[in-house]
């Protein structure tokens, strides 16, 4: 059933499993940083952003755009997408919580969403773009 969908669709439908997942990893490790170990929360979103794009870039890689070449210079690529997405988290904490006064979970969360959409676009047709002489579902 799944494998009768088109590309893009299955693409963007396992980014979003994926992402949950890496999302939720985030979330865990940020609330663990800064709630339970008191740990501000931009140095916890730091930490915890670096922890669920490395989940997602492995994953992403392996089981959804199935791309096993240039490993370095993907993950570089992919890390550069996440540090810009890790910019847009920070500056939406600090919107959320130091201008909007919500909690620091409601605040990640609202990040996480605003910046998912925009980390899908460039690691589909940037990190992992493959050539026009490979098969499009390697």
């Amino acid at each position: 059933m799944f494998s009768k969908l088109p590309l893009g669709l299955r693409h963007l439908i396992l980014y979003g499993i994926i992402g949950l997942f890496a999302a939720s990893v985030d979330f865990g490790v940020f609330t663990l940083l800064s709630q339970v170990l008191g740990i501000f929360y931009i140095a916890a979103n730091c930490v915890s952003v670096l922890v669920g794009s490395t989940i997602s870039f492995l994953l992403n890689r392996r089981y959804n755009f199935k791309v096993t070449d240039k490993p370095k210079r993907r993950f570089v690529m992919f890390v550069s997408v996440c540090g810009i997405g890790l910019c847009l988290s920070s500056f939406f904490l600090w919107l959320g919580i130091d201008k909007l006064g919500l909690d620091e979970p409601i605040a990640k969360v609202g990040s996480i969403v605003l910046v998912v959409g925009f980390q899908f676009l460039a690691n589909k047709f940037i990190t992992f773009r493959t050539s026009k002489s490979e098969p499009a579902d390697a």
